[in-house]
C-alpha cells in the first residue's frame, strides 16, 4: 500500500495570504497541512487544499492538532 501524497501549497499563495488576526506572515506546516500565524498564535487548516482563513476555524497553537479524517 503506497502513502497517499502529502498536500502541498503554492508557495506564490504563500507569498500572497496574510493572516487576517495579524496580517502578518504565514509559515505552511507540512506535516499538519496548516499555514500557521506564530504572531497570533493560530493554526488555519486547509481543507481539501484550500486555505479556510477564518479566524472561526483556526486552532490555537497551544491546543491539540485536530485527528486525521479517515479516508472516505
Amino acid at each position: 500500500m503506497a502513502d497517499a501524497p502529502t498536500p502541498s501549497v503554492d508557495p506564490r499563495l504563500l507569498e500572497v495570504l496574510v493572516c487576517p488576526v495579524t496580517h502578518g506572515p504565514l509559515e505552511y506546516d507540512r506535516e499538519r497541512n496548516e499555514l500557521v500565524s506564530r504572531r497570533a498564535n493560530l493554526a488555519y487548516p486547509i481543507r481539501d487544499g484550500t486555505p479556510i482563513m477564518l479566524p472561526e476555524e483556526a486552532r490555537r497553537l497551544d491546543e491539540a492538532p485536530p485527528a486525521p479524517e479517515a479516508p472516505e
